[in-house]
This record gives C-alpha cells, structure tokens and sequence, in this order.
C-alpha cells in the first residue's frame, strides 16, 4: 500500500530526528564506542523503509518470528538482500 504525502513528510522527519540525534550521539561520545549503534540501526531502518517500504514489510514480516533454521536463513537472507536493494537505490541518485 503507498503512503500518501503526509505519511512521506512525517517518514522522512522522523529519518531527519534519527540523523541529527545520531549525530549528536557520535559528538558527545568517543569513536569505537557502541553507545550510538541503537540510533544506527534505528536511522537504517528508517530509510530502508521510506525508500522501500513493500519489501521493508515483507522481511519484517518474514523475520518476525524465531522459526526453524530454514526460516532463520531465509530471514539472513531478505535483509542481506534488501541492504544490497537499498545500496543500489541510493547510488542511483
């Protein structure tokens, strides 16, 4: 289902919160440390599913549940694959 425009602008304000507190975190603590990597993680998500919100929902939904070994590497498998999708979505630009 495709967001309307309002749901986009509160997607994207809501992926700009994430950059400037991830930033943030990065400024006030040390490099190396992995105090911010809830931020990274939650800011990769973020702009995983504004920019590809159809497959973002069908490997969370994939990976929702613990399963069975098959099902654990099928999940490995999705977000590999929708990190490589997003990688290449963003060198288009």
């Amino acid at each position: 289902m495709a967001a309307t425009a309002g749901e986009e602008a509160n997607e994207i304000s809501e992926c700009r919160r994430l950059q400037r507190a991830l930033s943030e975190c990065h400024r006030r603590i040390p490099s190396g440390n992995s105090a911010c990597r809830h931020l990274n993680r939650a800011l990769a998500e973020c702009l995983v599913s504004t920019a590809c919100p159809e497959q973002y929902d069908a490997v969370k939904s994939l990976c929702s549940s613990s399963g069975t070994a098959l099902k654990r590497s099928q999940c490995q498998e999705a977000q590999l694959s929708l990190s490589f999708e997003e990688k290449n979505f963003g060198s288009r630009g």
